[in-house]
């Protein structure tokens, strides 16, 4: 049973996670818009660097919703804290690195990096259920799902949250302190929602997915204000469109805002 929840697990991880960036990281890339505004070496960089991010970070929260359980306050915060900041630190240091931290492209990178850790904790969930039960319910089933939905969408918002944007027209200005309070009161609420019951189960993911939604549409115009890669190159810098995966030259007019 152990070998098919993780199997389980995996593939609820992966078709999460994986399907955020195909979706909304990918309305962003060629034949989308004119001019894909990323590196898509790099996006895919971020996503299997926070798959291996996330392995510590998903036993951390396993451990988090564990000492709610019991009642061991001082473990739980323990937990809490290495989840939250072990978070953030990772995410710190990917946006200051020189491979993922130096071009405009920057919000690509951190969300596909998030969706990673995500699909990592779905994984974790949802494995841990179908190995702690012998007859799994559908209410069993329908609550772990919805728990593996909201850690990937917490992360995604928190991904964004945590970046610093400044002179914006379209989103306030975050950080990791902005990401790390939200990061706290999601993962609190999705490791103390189950003590309450199956309500609470339910209620706790439906709560952290609509602060989620609000969160992540508030800051999605990041994404947008990226420009292409040809609206930035000066004269004699046609090269570096080589950066983006690409052989040719772009051209200006190529650059556009996405298409709906």
């Amino acid at each position: 049973m152990v070998d098919i929840a993780l199997s389980l697990g995996g593939l609820v991880g992966v078709l999460l996670s994986a399907g955020f960036v195909w979706w909304e990281v990918g309305r962003f890339a060629a034949p989308q818009v004119p001019v894909t505004v990323f590196d898509e070496r790099k996006v895919l960089a971020a996503y299997t660097v926070g798959l291996f991010v996330g392995v510590p970070l998903a036993a951390t929260f396993l451990l988090l919703a564990a000492s709610l359980a019991n009642g061991a306050l001082p473990g739980a915060a323990l937990f809490l804290g290495g989840i939250v900041v072990g978070t953030e630190i990772a995410q710190f240091l990917l946006v200051r690195s020189r491979y993922w931290g130096a071009g405009t492209a920057l919000p690509f990178y951190a969300v596909s990096f998030r969706a990673g850790v995500g699909g990592i904790l779905a994984l974790a969930v949802v494995a841990a259920y179908f190995g702690s039960v012998s007859s799994p319910s559908a209410i069993g089933i329908g609550t772990a799902l919805l728990m593996a939905g909201a850690l990937v969408a917490l992360e995604v918002a928190g991904g964004l949250l945590s970046l610093v944007r400044q002179g914006s027209a379209v989103v306030r200005r975050g950080g990791p302190l902005a990401g790390g309070i939200f990061g706290t009161v999601a993962f609190f609420l999705l490791g103390v929602g189950p003590t309450a019951g199956v309500l609470g189960a339910v209620a706790a993911p439906l709560v952290i997915l609509g602060g989620a939604w609000l969160t992540y549409r508030g800051r999605r115009g990041m994404l947008a204000e990226v420009p292409p890669p040809a609206a930035t190159l000066g004269p004699g810098e046609e090269d570096r469109v080589r950066a983006y995966g690409r052989s040719a030259p772009l051209r200006s007019e190529d650059a556009g805002p996405p298409r709906p």
